[in-house]
């Protein structure tokens, strides 16, 4: 029996469906590991495939790939470490979350996650059967609980491996990045280690996954819930904890580092550029492409693009017309300047006359109104997919939660694109995080120091589509709005509650009405990196046809 364990925690970035390419990942790490002289190589949830795979994993082909690749691997422990992951499995015909447990060049033992998490961003319930209580596995002498992600968090797994002998716990995971992650994983979890007197390893993926964004900063916890090792945040990164069993029985961790893990503005910005460049790269497409009018959501969109792929792989287009203010053309032109990104300038004045011309027979004699608003937008969007088809570059499109959040707009116009890196932020956490980026210049980005001129954050938001237009004429000061919205959606509060924290009645309601009719927009919208509790597509699933609304005293 041995008294000393040296643990591997590998957190790398998978490419969902990317089996083959996944296993060499997995190798790459496990060769690391060996050469670290570890006893033990942990890798994330379901990395073969990548979490979360939703019905792909369904397909028989996509579970006897994996199968396959999962032998192979198991292969290389022939002459150690042993090695441990999560697959798609299928026993008797039912397909399960299953921890694997590779050692002497074989899968020596197989464990189903038990909890299977149906809630929020998670549909595991609908394509996994859950398996019954895990029993834990023995490795030289030592007792080890191999609990799946979502076992850590409810009752039953952790409780059931302590009652069964279990001396240390090993958790593979695909937990994604929200704002509270960190603060909850070290809160919940440690209480759980402390309870049961378990020291934990627990290993979390990266990398972006449409909207989801996995952070990694995996850590372990001492018996008594103290973190006592921490990886990087946002990164691929890998550690080896040497652990030694005390006289006492238990398991402590004497080396391992301690890197930083992040939060705050700085975890929000990592994450959006994370999100979109994985988005990017993952699908394949070379450069990007956005509109750059010299507001600020669209220069913040341009700086996440620039720090996530480099100057050289952001291309921005300023597209004014009579509306645009000269403000608005010198910060545009000043922003591409201090991104280093190709800057081109495209007047939208000819295609307006054409439409105007067109349309005048049926329109005659009715004033300007939203609907020559909206042309605008639609015609900037146009512009910019012609861009797109030409040349190849994916269009990112650039409103904000606020604006997705009541409608303000334009649907086959500035909605227009294939992802969206501030679709989760309200309007005044834009104006936050452009002032932290300013401020800060992470040093393994690929931007600039300083990227956004000041007057693009000060100035007064306006989407320019008619003379001397302001966002607050049509809507509340964004501060008095994203404080409705948070309750609104975050929180999911009654009208009246809203009310008594300071709000006027007809405007809770009134933006309570816009949040329901603008559904069917953001059904139509591109996906964007989830950032807090309630992201519009994955986590708010409200119907596009509903007449609810609060009748608060009516």
């Amino acid at each position: 029996m041995t008294t000393t364990l040296r643990i591997a925690s590998i957190q790398i970035n998978p490419i969902v469906g990317d089996i083959w390419g996944n296993e060499a990942k997995i190798a790459d790490g496990y060769a690391r590991a060996k050469k670290g002289e570890a006893d033990i190589a942990v890798f994330p949830e379901l990395v073969i495939l990548g979490y979360p795979p939703e019905d792909l994993v369904l397909r028989p082909t996509v579970q006897e790939d994996c199968r396959k690749a999962c032998e192979r691997l198991a292969a290389l422990t022939a002459d150690g470490p042993a090695m441990l992951f999560t697959a798609p499995w299928v026993e008797h015909g039912k397909l399960y979350n299953a921890a694997l447990w590779m050692e002497d060049g074989e899968i020596k033992h197989i464990r189903f996650k038990h909890h299977l998490p149906n809630y929020g961003v998670f549909d595991e319930a609908r394509v996994f059967v859950r398996g019954p209580l895990p029993a834990p596995i023995t490795y030289k002498g030592v007792t080890i609980g191999l609990p799946i992600c979502e076992d850590l968090w409810q009752p039953g797994v952790a409780e059931h491996l302590k009652a069964q002998g279990a001396e240390i716990m090993l958790s593979p995971n695909g937990s994604p990045w929200r704002r509270t992650a960190h603060a909850e994983r070290v809160e919940a979890l440690g209480e759980k280690v402390y309870n049961q007197g378990l020291p934990l390893v627990y290993v979390n993926q990266i990398g972006g996954q449409d909207e989801l964004v996995f952070d990694g900063s995996s850590f372990s916890m001492a018996a008594d819930g103290t973190v006592v090792q921490a990886l990087k945040s946002f990164v691929e990164d890998d550690d080896i904890a040497t652990w030694e069993k005390q006289a006492s029985g238990q398991w402590i961790c004497v080396t391992a580092k301690r890197e930083k893990q992040l939060s705050g503005l700085e975890a929000d910005w990592r994450a959006s550029c994370l999100g979109l460049g994985d988005y990017v790269n993952k699908n394949g497409f070379k450069q990007i492409v956005l509109g750059l009018s010299g507001g600020v959501d669209s220069a913040i969109c341009a700086a996440i693009a620039t720090d996530a792929l480099g100057p050289d792989r952001v291309w921005c287009v300023m597209m004014p017309s009579e509306f645009t203010a000269s403000d608005s053309l010198e910060d545009a032109k000043a922003c591409a300047e201090r991104l280093g990104v190709r800057y081109d300038v495209i007047a939208i004045a000819p295609a307006r006359d054409a439409f105007s011309d067109m349309l005048a027979p049926i329109f005659k004699d009715l004033p300007f109104d939203t609907t020559e608003e909206n042309i605008q937008s639609r015609i900037r969007g146009v512009t910019l997919m012609a861009i797109s088809n030409k040349f190849g570059p994916m269009l990112v499109t650039t409103g904000n939660k606020s604006e997705m959040a009541v409608g303000y707009a334009t649907i086959y116009g500035d909605m227009s694109g294939g992802y969206n890196p501030i679709k989760d932020f309200y309007k005044t956490e834009v104006f936050a995080l452009c002032r932290w980026r300013n401020a800060n210049q992470p040093d393994d980005l690929l931007g600039g120091a300083d990227p956004i001129p000041d007057r693009i954050i000060t100035k007064p938001p306006s989407a320019e589509l008619r003379a001397d237009q302001k966002d607050s004429d049509s809507l509340p000061d964004y501060p008095v709005l994203d404080d409705i919205l948070m309750g609104l959606v975050e929180q999911e509060l009654p009208v009246e509650e809203i009310v008594a924290r300071g709000h006027s009645r007809e405007d809770v309601l009134r933006i309570q009405r816009l949040l329901y009719i603008a559904e069917y927009k953001r059904r139509q919208a591109p996906p964007g990196v989830k950032i807090g509790s309630k992201n519009f597509g994955r986590d708010r699933r409200y119907p596009v046809t509903n007449r609810y609304r609060d009748r608060w005293g009516d």
